[in-house]
């Protein structure tokens, strides 16, 4: 199909394109032409279907270059996040499906196993390339059909420990690999900690006009193009002094070649030839590029449209709905900025998500104290943890998904020791178009299985402020709040979080027949639930347990002993609040009660890409699935409703 076709556009060189190998039949001039229209389809793409827009047009030149240099899908290329992969898509067969681009039932967001075999592995989490990659590698030498694997990976990604430890080992095992180190200075917020600096002093040299090269074959750097050559020579004459010259990549075993122009097609075609023909062991090839390149407003924008919703390309004007809420991120950044004015201790540490996460709101007001730490949740974890064993008091701020990543460090440096860290648990639950790579699906379960740890979950903003509020004066151990993407209930907020007793909840609503005890920011759904089920006749009480650990055992028995059925509900995977509910009436031996009890979780699958809505409908969750399940428990008829219709 053509560009016209799709989108409006003349793409004479795309249209030429059905998958990777076509690319390899272009001229050098006809890829650079190639790229061009690359860049406005993209735009096109997705100003229709919002998405990562930014970092994908800042490697429009290199994803053309890779596969036209390499043998995609035999050769492995690896993205690291792959929230760039949009030009990879549409290069690789996707090109008519881009419109279903984060969509139900539509392409993913980022690279998928299952979706297309030009995406060899799974991403969305950063800094898993090298060791994916590595992983091809080990395959490719014990025998396995695959060739070449490449890691594409970012700047601030390879901030990330797990990078270091894959380039380590990959350093020691010497073998023929390529990591393609995408510097553009800028991760969803601007780069922080030392390895940017580091990066700098090396993007110092003239872009375009420099490759500091060692250990390299001399035919490799007769082959480069002047004035790549030149340069090479100085920097190799430079490095044979010893290995103090060296790049820190060169330490760790790496043929290192760079910095090169991301946007010079020339340059990019001819040192990824050479190194493809040339090279024996590890490569790095340091690659320059501009987060948002060719599309004015998102190079102009501070966060280099990172992150969009439709617009419009003319303006690059975004249509997002307004809001009649505050988001919950808004109300938590808010509430933790007056606790911190309110007490000097406080302080706020995020891993690379300042504004995702709210804490820049504290940060304009108390810069000195709001820590970001750029993409190292273990390091994070941790670091909150010497904070707290020190005497300040730290508010850890990470998305669900993401807090995942720094486990250990929680059971073996938090909760072992008891130390109160308080654990601001964001995008909790089903998150929408970013699907099952950023759903917040487990934080519960890891959260509330370890020993000391406060687990509480806000069925609103302003429950949020009362846990923010609460989790500012506990100081008896660790202490943890989990709240949803997207804005609140629009519930009228106190001028001031209250201090919440912890381990007890609250009734909502009282009834008669059936309780349900609910956690978190389902509670909006529950009492929809419950209106529909009171047009039966059917009166219900409902519970806000606000915690999961510790239970209120006292609210559950009397929900217990005054009901013919109790149902728990939460926005997460089974073994989570319903599992900790069931083990306590287990052990008390409230199961043995007469009164029939359920829990209403996240399935045990994973949930893929759609609305938030629509998600929590693929889960049974919704409404109408909370009204079946309630009927079932009182052994009603669900056909009733529609026969007195």
């Amino acid at each position: 199909m053509r560009g016209s076709e799709l989108y409006g556009i003349d793409t004479p060189q795309l249209d030429r394109i059905a998958g990777p190998a076509d690319l390899r039949d272009l001229t050098d001039p006809e890829l650079t032409m190639l790229c061009d229209e690359l860049r406005r389809e993209t735009i096109e793409v997705v100003s229709r279907t919002g998405g990562h827009l930014g970092s994908s047009l800042g490697v429009v030149e290199l994803t053309v270059a890779l596969h036209a240099v390499f043998r995609a899908p035999f050769d492995k290329l690896v993205w690291d996040v792959s929230h760039q992969c949009y030009p990879h898509k549409i290069l690789t067969g996707r090109r008519a499906d881009m419109g279903t681009l984060r969509q139900q039932d539509g392409l993913s967001g980022f690279t998928k196993r299952s979706e297309s075999v030009f995406d060899p592995f799974g991403a969305a989490h950063s800094s898993t390339s090298i060791s994916a990659a590595l992983g091809f590698t080990i395959g490719r030498d014990m025998g396995q059909p695959t060739g070449d694997a490449i890691a594409v990976i970012g700047d601030g990604s390879i901030t990330a420990g797990m990078a270091y430890e894959a380039l380590n080992n990959a350093g020691a095992e010497g073998r023929r690999l390529f990591v393609i180190l995408n510097d553009n200075d800028m991760s969803i917020a601007p780069p922080v900690g030392a390895m940017n600096s580091y990066l700098n002093q090396l993007n110092g040299q003239s872009i375009g006009q420099g490759a500091t090269l060692r250990d390299i074959a001399e035919g490799f750097m007769a082959a480069l193009p002047e004035p790549l050559r030149e340069q090479a020579q100085r920097a190799r004459a430079q490095a044979a002094g010893g290995p103090p010259d060296a790049t820190m990549f060169e330490h760790l075993g790496f043929t290192y070649i760079g910095p090169i122009d991301g946007h010079s097609m020339p340059d990019l075609l001819a040192t990824l030839r050479m190194a493809r023909d040339r090279a024996e062991g590890p490569v790095l090839v340091h690659v320059r590029t501009v987060k948002g390149k060719g599309y004015a407003p998102a190079e102009g924008a501070a966060c280099k449209y990172h992150g969009v919703a439709k617009f419009d390309v003319a303006s690059g004007q975004q249509a997002k709905a307004t809001a009649n809420a505050p988001s919950y991120t808004a109300v938590f950044g808010r509430t933790l900025a007056d606790e911190a004015a309110r007490d000097p201790l406080v302080v706020a540490v995020t891993a690379a998500m300042p504004n995702g996460t709210g804490v820049d709101i504290m940060a304009q007001r108390f810069a000195r104290r709001v820590f970001d730490v750029g993409i190292a949740e273990q390091h994070a974890v941790t670091f909150a943890a010497g904070m707290a064993a020190s005497g300040l008091r730290p508010f850890c701020a990470i998305y669900s998904t993401f807090l995942q990543r720094g486990y250990d460090q929680i059971v073996h440096d938090v909760a072992l020791q008891g130390l109160p860290v308080r654990f601001a648990i964001d995008r909790a639950g089903l998150v929408g178009a970013d699907g099952a790579t950023h759903a917040g699906s487990f934080d519960i379960a890891f959260m509330a299985n370890l020993p000391g740890m406060v687990v509480m979950a806000a069925a609103d903003e302003a429950e949020l402020m009362h846990m923010v509020a609460t989790s500012a004066r506990y100081d008896d151990g660790p202490i943890a709040f989990r709240f949803p993407r997207g804005n609140g209930t629009g519930v009228e907020l106190p001028e001031r979080g209250a201090v919440l007793d912890i381990g007890k909840g609250r009734i909502v609503t009282e009834g008669t027949r059936l309780a349900f005890l609910s956690f978190g920011a389902h509670l909006g759904e529950v009492q929809l639930a419950v209106e529909a089920l009171a047009a039966r006749g059917i009166s219900c009480t409902v519970a806000d347990a606000r915690f999961a650990k510790p239970l209120d055992t006292g609210l559950i028995d009397q929900l217990l002993r005054h009901h013919e059925a109790l149902i728990t509900v939460e926005q997460g995977a089974q073994g989570g609040f319903g599992a900790q509910v069931l083990h306590y009436l287990a052990n008390s031996g409230g199961l043995s009660r007469g009164c029939n009890i359920r829990t209403i979780t996240l399935p045990d699958r994973f949930i893929h890409q759609a609305s938030p809505a629509a998600m929590y409908q693929d889960a049974a969750m919704s409404a109408r699935d909370i009204e079946g399940v309630a009927l079932e428990c009182l052994g009603v008829s669900p056909l009733r409703r529609n026969a007195s219709a």
